[in-house]
């Protein structure tokens, strides 16, 4: 197989984002086809005993097993490393997997962890209840407070981890003063990008050092596979991740891949679309909720933060009622266009109660202090027209009183 012409970084350095989700990390057969092609196989053969020989002391630059390497899967992570400004990307089977291979590869008892509060279920779970077991400290903080993470520092502090936009509180972290002070004393920076996605966010240009997905969420965008993907320098990628990604295999298939592949073609379209969809539903519904966390909207305290960071707010946001879990679960039940679904990023538009769902496994006290409230919704608003959309909510939240 051969790279599409014109795949040197010099050309392709010049591309933008959009170009880069459809062109780049491209390669060919002989055959010369237009769409990637798609490589099921687990193993390849040698010419050679001396061949194989070479391909496993690194001397040779073919393919040895697809647990390590498949050309399919090369080519999403080349795309994931480009679109993000990386030097390279490993992906992984969940965006859990990402997550998890991300910090444990570069973490040993004795290390420090600071950890943004507001955060994924299964993020928390891995700072809170994975890490001690293995003797690695965690703290968590208030990621939107700039002087927590200073103060949280110690000596062994290894990893800054946070998500921006937080799931599912959307918190906005400062990305510029994060890594630079992460940088200044010797930390390493993780940065949960899933919601963003490199078309509406690159963490890398305001100084991160790895960047982690799951790209079951946007970068497929229509719910049909499982992925995750990890962003940074040469360095970290090739001899940090990679030897913990070989040994305990937490590998992508390569249909998988390239079913990402495909939904990376049209994410530009889909982001903005949808980021355009959920403002005007966010709109709809700031004067009918007690509360609303839209970055996109100018009434959330960290709104002029995000725009600077972002190309735009995205398709997801939450929002909370004052009657609790049983009036958000009336809504919930009323519903009639809207999926009740804990997935997002999909073109259809999907809507959880996050305290029973994606965060049932965090204690009640966590959830408390992460901001996820007994009245709390998630709303990842799709596709469909929003006019319907903004119809559907308000048969809704009539159902339920408001």
């Amino acid at each position: 197989m051969k790279r599409t012409t014109g795949q040197d970084r010099s050309i392709t350095r010049n591309w933008r984002p959009a170009t880069r989700a459809v062109r780049a990390g491209t390669w060919r057969s002989e055959q010369g086809e237009t769409s990637e092609a798609l490589f099921l196989t687990s193993g390849y053969c040698y010419d050679d005993a001396e061949t194989a020989a070479m391909r496993f002391r690194g001397e040779d630059p073919g393919m040895t097993y697809s647990r390590l390497q498949n050309p399919t899967v090369a080519m999403l992570e080349e795309r994931i490393a480009m679109m993000d400004g990386a030097e390279a990307c490993r992906v992984q089977a969940s965006g859990m997997a990402a997550m998890t291979a991300a910090l444990l590869s570069q973490l040993s008892a004795g290390d420090h962890v600071v950890a943004g509060r507001a955060a994924f279920g299964s993020c928390r779970w891995l700072v809170d209840q994975l890490f001690p077991r293995f003797g690695i400290e965690g703290t968590t903080i208030d990621a939107r407070d700039n002087a927590q993470w200073e103060a949280a520092i110690r000596p062994n502090t290894k990893v800054f981890f946070f998500e921006t936009p937080a799931n599912p509180t959307m918190d906005i972290v400062d990305l510029k003063f994060v890594c630079d002070l992460a940088k200044s004393r010797g930390i390493t920076t993780v940065v949960d990008n899933a919601f963003a996605t490199p078309a509406l966010q690159r963490p890398i240009e305001w100084g991160a050092d790895v960047v982690a997905y799951s790209a079951t969420k946007l970068m497929d965008g229509q719910g049909r596979v499982l992925a995750g993907a990890v962003s940074g320098s040469a360095d970290f990628i090739n001899n940090v991740l990679l030897p913990f990604q070989r040994n305990t295999g937490p590998n992508l298939s390569p249909f998988n891949a390239w079913v990402v592949l495909k939904g990376l073609e049209t994410l530009d379209l889909r982001i903005q679309r949808q980021s355009e969809n959920a403002l005007k539903v966010g709109r709809f519904l700031e004067g009918r909720v007690p509360r609303i966390n839209h970055p996109g909207l100018p009434s959330h305290p960290q709104h002029d933060l995000a725009m600077r960071q972002m190309d735009a707010a995205g398709s997801i946001f939450s929002f909370e009622l004052e009657g609790g879990r049983a009036q958000a679960h009336g809504l919930l039940d009323a519903l009639q266009l809207i999926d009740i679904s804990n997935n997002i990023g999909d073109s259809r538009s999907l809507m959880c109660h996050n305290a029973s769902t994606t965060h049932y496994s965090v204690s009640a006290e966590a959830r408390e202090e992460m901001g996820v409230s007994e009245g709390m919704l998630r709303l990842n608003v799709g596709l469909e027209d929003p006019d319907d959309l903004i119809e559907d909510l308000d048969q809704a939240l009539k159902a339920v009183g408001l």
